[in-house]
């Protein structure tokens, strides 16, 4: 399997309100920089649509590091939050709907064909490519206002 890193980032501008996501991809030392938005989301959407987006531009099953400052994507592979949702027809354990279920459902059918890694990393802080990530999703912003 090829070896690909992702970097991704969502920010939202009021939550909800605008909008948008930021990726940089890399591969045998090439880069790859993407971007977009919605005009009313939530931050937590934007960061569901960093990864989704990001992940569906691969050609070939690949084995991916995605690196992400967001609590709610990575814990819920390192946490294995969705094992649960799966099990409970897509309650969480209040027994309440699953938020973003259509971004959580598309998410993982693309995770059937890659093996992805999620990495936790602070965000704001001194991560090169998870700053770009966050100038990205904010320009996208920009673009829808």
């Amino acid at each position: 399997m090829k070896e690909v890193e992702i970097y991704t980032d969502g920010a939202c501008s009021g939550n909800p309100g605008p909008g948008g996501w930021g990726a940089i991809l890399f591969y045998a030392g090439n880069r790859k920089e993407m971007s977009g938005g919605e005009k009313h989301t939530t931050n937590n959407r934007m960061e569901l649509l960093a990864a989704i987006e990001s992940i569906g531009v691969l050609k070939e099953s690949c084995a991916i590091k995605l690196y992400s400052d967001s609590a709610y994507l990575v814990n819920c592979f390192q946490k294995g939050w969705f094992k649960g949702w799966l099990k409970n027809g897509w309650k969480n354990s209040k027994g309440q709907p699953v938020e973003n279920q259509d971004l959580w459902k598309r998410l993982l059918q693309l995770m059937e064909t890659h093996k992805v890694e999620y990495i936790k990393v602070k965000g704001h802080s001194d991560n090169e490519f998870n700053n770009h990530c966050d100038l990205l999703a904010r320009e996208a912003i920009k673009r829808l206002t």
